[in-house]
């Protein structure tokens, strides 16, 4: 393996196929690399190292890799802060309204269109395999769940809501800022005020 893959790739092992061609693979090399074995293609223009040792939430990094300005939400975000028993099998992107939707080879997506401060507040930046990757917090993505109730059901949110405040992960301001955010205060109140 080239030393700058080498050393690139121990940074993180997912890489777009831009950052590897500016640093003078080509795709013949790329493809040959595949064909050794030492690079996978995950999805179109994104590799990974092979035997990288993949974590629990490498599906996370390689979206945000691939969609860098994605925000994972809804039950991914519940998955990731340990809110939820479900397991999704999609990953459940934030994207701007007027974004591009996009598409994966491997990983199905399942894309939610946000706008104003419902896209820009209430999420955190979290490094998975060396991949900064935007995560709604765990207040938003509670408020989040009661927005989107009808798409992934009313006791997923009310599990959502169970464990983020059994888990004191937030508080109820919080918790009720960013119900006034997503605009669902009013949906939120009774069930805030029975597990106050």
């Amino acid at each position: 393996m080239p030393l700058v893959l080498s050393k690139l790739l121990k940074k993180s092992p997912i890489h777009r196929t831009s950052e590897l061609e500016s640093l003078g693979l080509s795709r013949p090399r790329l493809k040959l690399l595949v064909k050794q074995g030492l690079l996978e293609k995950a999805s179109r223009g994104l590799y990974v190292l092979t035997d990288s040792g993949a974590s629990e939430h490498r599906a996370l990094a390689e979206v945000s890799k691939r969609i860098p300005h994605g925000i994972i939400c809804l039950l991914s975000a519940l998955r990731f802060h340990d809110l939820t028993t479900q397991s999704p099998h999609e990953v459940w992107v934030a994207l701007e309204r007027s974004a591009w939707t996009p598409r994966m080879d491997h990983l199905d997506l399942r894309i939610v269109r946000f706008s104003g401060a419902s896209l820009h507040k209430g999420h955190d930046r979290h490094l998975i395999e060396g991949v900064p990757v935007l995560v709604t917090n765990p207040a938003k993505t509670v408020a989040d769940c009661f927005k989107y109730r009808n798409k992934i059901g009313v006791e997923v949110a009310l599990e959502a809501l169970r464990e983020v405040w059994n888990k004191r992960l937030c508080t109820m301001s919080e918790l009720m800022h960013y119900a006034r955010i997503c605009r669902v205060s009013n949906v939120m109140k009774p069930y805030l005020e029975s597990v106050a």
